[in-house]
């Protein structure tokens, strides 16, 4: 997180709720160069779009809007730069600080995130191993064999599958989708490593993988942490890797 961004989107948002603007100077030529009204509202909305998705794409998740607007209007009428001593001052914090408060809280929202969504894996997994058929490796895979295949299966983490298959998050939104697309096992998450080596080719299987075998306490583009994920799949072929002599 970079404090100058913070900043700059947060004094651009002061556009949108400052009270009043300073009037226009100059002569009627010079003021007809100013952005119209109508020019102005829309980049005020536009600013406000982007403010709203640097919140929200840090996972700041709800905030006092009173209080940011606050902020807003008082840096707004601040004297100075954040470089200068009056800062402190005036905010009664040194700038140098603000990074470790803003992660600080940054941290605890993903905490939170990672707990609530570890819990909400394990209580789908507790309800999963109910099902016929259901089972879960020592590692806490939980899968199904849909269809076992045949007997040709990977067995070492350097073979390839290709494979059809579908992720879907615990809500049922499918996040990924792709057929006959290939893998090397080694280079994908450890859910998927271990759990194409339980069925054989030309087989079906589901993956409920917990999300410390699929994306950990990070997550990944629009993964949240510690997300439990559910994958079907069909292994349409194995390539078993051949050690070079």
């Amino acid at each position: 997180m970079k404090i100058s961004k913070f900043f700059v989107l947060a004094s651009a948002a002061a556009l949108i709720v400052a009270c009043g603007t300073p009037a226009a100077e100059g002569s009627k030529e010079v003021r007809d160069l100013l952005p119209k009204k109508s020019e102005i509202d829309s980049t005020s909305y536009l600013v406000g779009v982007n403010f709203g998705s640097w919140i929200k794409g840090n996972d700041f998740g709800e905030l006092n809007y009173s209080e940011m607007i606050k902020g807003i209007k008082d840096f707004m009428k601040a004297e100075g730069s954040m470089q200068d001593s009056t800062f402190v001052d005036q905010f009664k914090i040194n700038p140098n600080e603000m990074n470790a408060v803003l992660d600080g809280f940054i941290q605890k929202r993903r905490a939170y995130t990672g707990a609530l969504n570890n819990e909400k894996g394990q209580d789908y997994i507790a309800k999963f191993l109910q099902e016929e058929g259901a089972q879960q490796t020592e590692s806490g895979l939980a899968y199904k064999i849909i269809e076992p295949g045949n007997g040709k299966q990977a067995t070492s983490d350097k073979d390839t599958v290709w494979v059809n298959y579908k992720g879907t998050k615990l809500d049922g939104t499918v996040f990924d989708q792709n057929d006959n697309i290939n893998f090397t096992l080694n280079r994908v998450i450890k859910g998927w490593t271990e759990g194409m080596k339980l069925v054989g080719e030309g087989g079906k299987v589901k993956l409920v993988i917990p999300g410390n075998l699929a994306y950990g306490e990070y997550g990944n583009r629009g993964i949240e942490p510690n997300s439990t994920l559910i994958f079907d799949v069909d292994l349409l072929k194995v390539g078993s890797y051949v050690e070079e002599e």
